[in-house]
């Protein structure tokens, strides 16, 4: 069976979003039903596309969000693990002779780097949760005025 443009599409980014997918999935075999019972117009295959669109771009602003906290959340726990090192080689700096100095300044470089980039991607996860609640909203608006 051949499916037609917008099952298709649905079809193929849902399957990248599965773990999120639970309205596409049923977004899809809506439009399989619809296909196989009558002809879909061209006005009607838009409506579904512009829908599918939407749902579509909520789950994936709420899967990037989820990733950039997950990284963050990584980034986090190297800067702890930078800020153990470092308080090692400031403490026992007599292990390490003339390289503890320049030890403590790489961990701190290193500390700084990944809070830089701890900051960013929480920046990102902040702004892809607000385009997904936004995208919810929107939904939900529409839903309301049919």
């Amino acid at each position: 069976m051949k499916l037609n443009p917008v099952c298709r599409q649905i079809y193929l980014i849902g399957r990248s979003a599965m773990a999120k997918a639970g309205k596409a999935i049923i977004l899809y075999m809506t439009a399989s039903v619809i296909t196989l019972i009558s002809p879909v117009s061209m006005a009607t295959e838009k409506v579904m596309n512009d829908a599918a669109q939407k749902i579509i771009t909520g789950m994936d602003h709420s899967a990037s969000a989820d990733y950039y906290e997950d990284i963050a959340r990584q980034m986090m726990a190297k800067i702890r693990e930078q800020k153990a090192l470092r308080e090692q080689y400031l403490n026992k700096s007599y292990l390490y002779g003339r390289q503890a100095q320049d030890l403590q300044a790489q961990t701190y470089a290193r500390e700084r780097q990944y809070e830089k980039l701890a900051k960013v991607n929480s920046e990102k996860a902040a702004l892809h949760r607000q385009m997904a609640l936004r995208g919810e909203e929107d939904r939900n608006i529409n839903y309301l005025e049919k």
